[in-house]
């Protein structure tokens, strides 16, 4: 017999430890406790940190996948509000966007 039995991989427990928080609390809690964790964050280290870690992110993402996967997601993105939206908000955000700040020629 193995010397293993009932030994379990670190993975494996923590994955247990979620199923069992997950039970007692909900889904809700996670969402909780990941606020509280960024706002701290965001206390500590300032919002110049999300704003680093977002470009690091970016930019790693750009390089594995190009630039395609951007116009890829854009397009589908751009699909999926057309779809939810009525026709005359690209009508209402064009006029806004018309007496926007000018831009320096």
């Amino acid at each position: 017999m193995s010397d293993q039995v009932g030994v379990m991989s670190v993975r494996e427990a923590g994955r247990k430890g979620g199923k069992a928080v997950r039970e007692k609390y909900g889904l809700e809690f996670y969402s909780h406790i990941g606020k509280k964790g960024g706002t701290a964050v965001a206390r500590e280290r300032g919002s110049e940190f999300y704003s680093e870690i977002g470009k690091k992110g970016g930019n790693t993402v750009a390089a594995q996948r190009g630039p395609e996967f951007y116009a890829e997601i854009g397009r589908r993105g751009g699909e999926k509000l057309r779809d939810s939206v009525s026709p005359s908000y690209y009508s209402d955000i064009g006029r806004k966007g018309g007496r926007g700040r000018k831009r320096p020629k």
